[in-house]
């Protein structure tokens, strides 16, 4: 199949555990074209973890997708974070010291909820890590095999959403609230982006302290944009509830802490992505409305956008009762077991089996929307979201 050569851009959205659907999706799409060239990739949260994996690897496109899919189906939650009964309450301790000591140090201060520390050997192990640094990113931009990457993080001190960006030469930039910087990415970029608010403890990349990056990115299709992307292909972790689905509530009485939580971080890390894209096909439109000497530089970006076609929370809570149970117990104690949609609980879903259904769903959707693939690849031009409305993403 031919694919067109404007250059391409994967950009991966958070969600924790149910990254995992970029996977499935890319495995579909890498039948089909197991060659295919992905020279910019920008990625957030756990998408960030995708992104490292996709810009270190080496061979072909298809032979990348299998071996990522190999290791996301190797993890468990233990790999991801402690949680045995000691990790545990140790860090619930420190918080309730904390909290009943007035803030002063009577103890230890408590970094996150979990210990993510088996989540940084594994990566360090995948990504093939060096004292820190990720040397195979630097081979393949130097063999023109990648032309960009970007991992998005959030610097706590300032609130600034900041892209690090390794490349050949990309320009950087500097926008109210998101910036640039251009260095050579380690391990602890991958951690800082994938940092989930309060729960995984922040990581310090150079003099600050950096978390999750969907907290801060109000344009999450930015980066691409910026690093020179032509067409972008975003998949999205999180599914557009229907009318049906909306009249449904979640919940019966008071909502639990899980469900409010949830509700956050779908609204922090995942609503932006549809506003963003929303507001590219109207550039879009106006560019292509203007004599070329009158665009000021700016240039049409033809969009794909992927998500899930079943609500992966609810998915997730089919397989809550295979959590560690001292975990389990953790979770069930925020309410995880009194909503129908444990969003918070998809997103530390790290078991085998719900991984391997979330990367299955990815698959059959990508096998659904094939030829709305294809012909993107290929550099079909369609009608935009304006003409065709919202539902077409």
């Amino acid at each position: 199949m031919s694919v067109s050569s404007e250059r391409l851009a994967v950009v991966m959205g958070g969600g924790g555990a149910r990254s995992a659907y970029q996977v499935g999706v890319l495995r579909s799409i890498a039948r089909r074209h197991p060659r295919l060239l992905t020279p910019i990739l920008t990625g957030v949260s756990a998408g960030a973890i995708n992104t490292a994996y996709l810009a270190s690897e080496t061979g072909e496109f298809a032979t990348k997708i299998e071996r990522m899919r190999e290791h996301w189906l190797g993890l468990t939650t233990a790999r991801v974070f402690r949680s045995d009964p000691y990790s545990l309450l140790k860090i619930a301790s420190r918080w309730g010291v904390r909290l009943a000591s007035g803030g002063r140090k009577l103890a230890p201060q408590p970094r996150g909820m979990v210990d993510t520390e088996p989540l940084r050997e594994f990566l360090c192990q995948t990504l093939k890590c060096e004292n820190g640094a990720l040397p195979a990113i630097a081979e393949n931009i130097r063999s023109g095999a990648l032309h960009a990457v970007g991992v998005t993080t959030t610097d706590y001190a300032t609130g600034r959403s900041v892209t690090h960006v390794q490349s050949n030469g990309a320009p950087g930039w500097l926008r109210p609230n998101r910036v640039s910087v251009e260095a050579p990415l380690t391990i602890d970029h991958i951690m800082a982006s994938a940092a989930l608010p309060m729960f995984f403890p922040a990581v310090k990349v150079g003099e600050s302290w950096h978390g999750d990056g969907g907290v801060g990115l109000t344009a999450p299709l930015s980066p691409a944009l910026h690093l020179g992307a032509e067409r972008i292909l975003a998949i999205s972790t999180r599914y557009e509830r229907t009318t049906i689905d909306m009249t449904q509530p979640a919940t019966n009485g008071y909502p639990p802490p899980a469900q409010i939580v949830g509700l956050m971080f779908n609204a922090v890390f995942l609503d932006l992505l549809d506003q963003d894209a929303l507001n590219l096909d109207r550039i879009n439109r106006l560019i292509e409305g203007l004599p070329a000497d009158q665009r000021m530089g700016l240039r049409p970006v033809r969009l794909l956008l992927l998500r899930p076609s079943r609500n992966l929370s609810t998915l997730a809570g089919k397989f809550e009762p295979r959590l560690p149970q001292p975990f389990k117990f953790l979770m069930r104690g925020t309410g995880t077991k009194e909503t129908k949609s444990p969003e918070s609980l998809s997103m530390v879903m790290f078991e085998p089996d719900y991984i391997r259904s979330v990367i299955e769903l990815g698959e059959e959707d990508g096998e659904r929307r094939a030829a709305e693939i294809d012909a993107f690849l290929g550099g079909e031009q369609r009608p935009g979201m304006m003409v065709t409305g919202f539902w077409r993403v």
